[in-house]
């Protein structure tokens, strides 16, 4: 089988690829039946050279290869006909944006594996970007709260090499004594974690957060239950929480009241209370100034959160009196710091990331048959037509 690793064309560039050149290795010698070849990319993380050196041929030679791995959304005129293609489409949840791009899938008779619906047999991801998205996150947020207050300087994520260096600025800032709330205990929200606890910070429980002072930075980290209740009184769970959102209200202004700083590191699920609304901004006792909103869902449940920004300008500010946007630095505005893409600004330690889990849960599919169905669930198209588990894209691709 001959594996093609695509040049990435989609704007902005993306430096990330789904395997590096130890991980292309990594499947050459366990897999003596497979072959690598590698598009010459000039943005790639990894060079064309890192790859040479690894004994993986870098070569034009994309039409000659059977499955065909990037990460970003392939531009339709570069898509080749009757491939097998992996990437991150951006359709399964009927995104008007790539409407045409399925529909010219289809039309080429492409079968396609996207990234974002490799699950396990219970439906869990098995490969992803998110713990890279809460560490970059989880630094850039930190960097944003130093900015609104001059408090600080922090160099750009992307300017530094790895994680490790981003550890080692924010232990080289003085910190000041604030309370940092994070939600989620997903990838996202343990790598935020990552990032404050590689940095000293202490960790405290809800009752500690909520009632006392420190003189030291603090974070809690928080998860649906802890910031929802039900509308009745009734003690709920987590798994109440999943089955039954609609029953449940926000319980978020309480950590509001005490928070300088918020991640928000959560999966957001459709039908769930929104964490803050526009009018929880606008309540005399809301403090928190500083919002990384590492899920990035727009006009959703963090309210300041109007726009994603860009990794050229990460920080913009929300007042929460008009509800539109103002300079971050302004005293009442709410700094937000919105990035979509915040794995692009760590794309050698993401890409290994990435890779490592591809290798170890994708690629044997191509070899054993797909004896645990992960091809299975994750083909969307196939002979021209959406595969009976996607037909309920048939409405979205319809005209």
């Amino acid at each position: 089988m001959k594996i093609g690793i695509i040049r990435e064309r989609k704007n902005p560039p993306d430096k990330r690829v789904v395997l590096t050149p130890k991980a292309c290795k990594a499947v050459v010698e366990r897999f003596p039946k497979s072959q690598i070849i590698v598009e010459p990319s000039p943005i790639r993380a990894f060079s064309d050279a890192e790859y040479q050196a690894e004994g993986i041929r870098v070569a034009q030679e994309m039409e000659q290869c059977d499955v065909l791995l990037g990460v970003k959304e392939v531009p339709i005129d570069a898509l080749i006909p009757n491939k097998n293609y992996f990437f991150f489409s951006h359709t399964i949840k009927k995104q008007p944006y790539n409407k045409k791009l399925l529909q010219a899938i289809l039309a080429k008779n492409i079968e396609l594996y996207d990234h974002e619906v490799i699950t396990n047999p219970n439906e869990q991801r098995l490969v992803a970007f998110g713990r890279y998205a809460g560490i970059v996150g989880a630094y850039n947020g930190l960097r944003a709260y130093g900015l609104k207050y001059g408090a600080y300087q922090l160099p750009k994520a992307e300017e530094l090499p790895d994680q490790p260096a981003l550890i080692d600025a924010l232990k080289r800032v003085p910190m000041p004594p604030i309370k940092i709330v994070l939600t989620g205990r997903g990838r996202v929200g343990n790598g935020a974690r990552e990032m404050l606890d590689g940095m000293g910070l202490r960790r405290v429980n809800v009752q500690d957060y909520l009632g006392e002072k420190f003189n030291e930075p603090v974070y809690c980290q928080i998860d649906a239950g802890e910031y929802n209740k039900r509308k009745d009184g009734v003690r709920g769970n987590k798994a109440d929480f999943f089955a039954h959102p609609e029953a449940y209200k926000s319980n978020f202004l309480r950590f509001a009241k005490v928070t300088d700083l918020y991640i928000a590191g959560h999966f957001y699920g459709q039908g769930a209370p929104y964490l803050f609304t526009r009018e929880d901004a606008r309540h005399p006792d809301f403090k928190i100034r500083v919002v990384a909103d590492i899920s990035c869902d727009i006009d959703g449940p963090v309210a300041s959160t109007i726009r994603p920004s860009t990794i050229a300008d990460p920080i913009y500010g929300y007042d929460p009196k008009t509800e539109a946007e103002t300079d971050f630095r302004q005293a009442d505005a709410i700094a937000v710091m919105a990035v979509d893409n915040l794995p692009c600004e760590l794309p050698r330690d993401a890409s290994q990331g990435f890779g490592e889990a591809f290798v170890k849960n994708v690629v044997p599919a191509f070899f054993n048959g797909d004896q645990d169905g992960v091809l299975l669930r994750a083909r969307m198209t196939r002979n021209g037509e959406l595969t009976k588990r996607y037909a309920y894209l048939s409405d979205y691709i319809a005209n």
